[in-house]
């Protein structure tokens, strides 16, 4: 039987009247990379919002674990296991990569930093950040300043600082924005490690990244669900090619 990581049912947002995400159902099944592709202003990104609590919805549910949390505020949708790359906390520019993780996971625990404890949980903090850093590739780095970081290796730290928090769903907006092709492709295949122990959302527009790494992928057309499918049948599909992939992208993720 599959198990339901986060379900949502007839999501909606509209700010003022314009309607940005329009009954929006989708489920993630545990283990599982499900991709939300769509043009710009599809509403992908509202939609993330809403999963997070950044926006609350106008109409709707989320399910997570089998519980509603629609109405939770970040901060509780985050401590249930629910997080997005970058939202355990803002890189410390001045301390290396390893105390970044470090402070996510510390963060993450403990409710909080709360530097006036003595450090007495960083020890048992730094397996759990060593972890991350080997799932992102950054133990080379660990003791670099965060500063020095190339804008790939940032956001691999920024993913590192998620996983350190030991999420159940993983919300990936866009990861693979402004990298080189290298770097891409050094995402793609830490990607395709952690979806083997991770739930994950993806919104992506690098098509080929798509259809190597999803399960499972939601077409969102001007915030409405389109199809929803394996990648073999979104890319065979005629009205997402009409609508999104056209015919030169669908040969290209073909090959």
């Amino acid at each position: 039987m599959t198990t339901i990581a986060m379900q949502t049912q007839g999501l909606v947002k509209r700010f003022g009247g314009l309607l940005v995400t329009d009954s929006v159902s989708l489920d993630l099944r545990q283990g599982e990379l499900h991709a939300v592709i769509g043009p710009n202003g599809a509403g992908k990104t509202t939609l993330i919002n809403q999963l997070t609590g950044e926006l609350f919805s106008d109409q709707g549910e989320i399910m997570f674990g089998g519980r509603p949390i629609t109405s939770l505020p970040i901060s509780e949708r985050a401590r249930l296991g629910l997080l997005r790359s970058y939202q355990i906390t803002s890189i410390f520019e001045e301390f290396s990569v390893l105390e970044n993780v470090v402070l996510a996971a510390m963060g993450a625990k403990e409710h909080g930093f709360y530097f006036w404890k003595p450090l007495l949980s960083w020890g048992r903090h730094v397996q759990t950040a060593n972890d991350a850093l080997k799932i992102t590739n950054l133990v080379d780095r660990a003791q670099a300043c965060a500063a020095e970081l190339a804008y790939g290796e940032r956001r691999q730290l920024e993913l590192a600082m998620a996983l350190a928090a030991k999420p159940q769903v993983l919300l990936l907006d866009e990861p693979m924005a402004g990298m080189s092709p290298q770097e891409s492709a050094d995402v793609i295949e830490m990607l395709k490690r952690l979806k083997k122990t991770h739930s994950i959302l993806l919104i992506e527009h690098d098509m080929d990244a798509v259809f190597a790494l999803a399960d499972r992928i939601t077409v969102l057309v001007y915030g409405k669900v389109l199809r929803t499918g394996t990648p073999d049948e979104i890319r065979n599909d005629p009205e997402v090619k009409s609508v999104y992939l056209g015919d030169e992208i669908t040969e290209q993720a073909a090959t």
